[in-house]
């Protein structure tokens, strides 16, 4: 059985490179059947937004986003933080409670935090 990882991405992608390296980091845990789920906290969602031009290293972000969409890899977020945010539709995007969040973190085999 493939262990389930959880990354949680809480940097701001419009002040530093580090919230395109996780999901990037992301990418490649996502392969080989591991179950994988990405939690975007803070500002981290902008990574997702139709418009990446002012996120740090948008051209990585725009050569590994595709392949992340390809995955239908879930993307689960604060309950109200899709209403902050305009996300490419491409996105499989969640709402999760606080709750829910912390559940998902303590069941995964294996959680990043970024």
């Amino acid at each position: 059985m493939f262990p389930s990882i959880v990354v949680v991405i809480q940097e701001d992608p419009l002040h530093t490179h580090r919230a395109v390296e996780a999901l990037r980091i992301a990418l490649g845990l996502s392969t080989g059947g591991n179950p994988l789920s990405i939690v975007l906290l803070g500002e981290a969602p902008l990574l997702l937004a139709d418009n990446t031009d002012n996120v740090v290293d948008a051209e990585i972000l725009e050569k590994y986003l595709p392949s992340i969409k390809q995955l239908e890899t879930p993307f689960l977020l604060p309950m109200g933080s899709p209403s902050r945010f305009q996300f490419d539709p491409a996105c499989h995007v969640q709402e999760a409670s606080a709750s829910e969040i912390q559940k998902l973190m303590f069941a995964a085999d294996r959680a990043l935090v970024f």
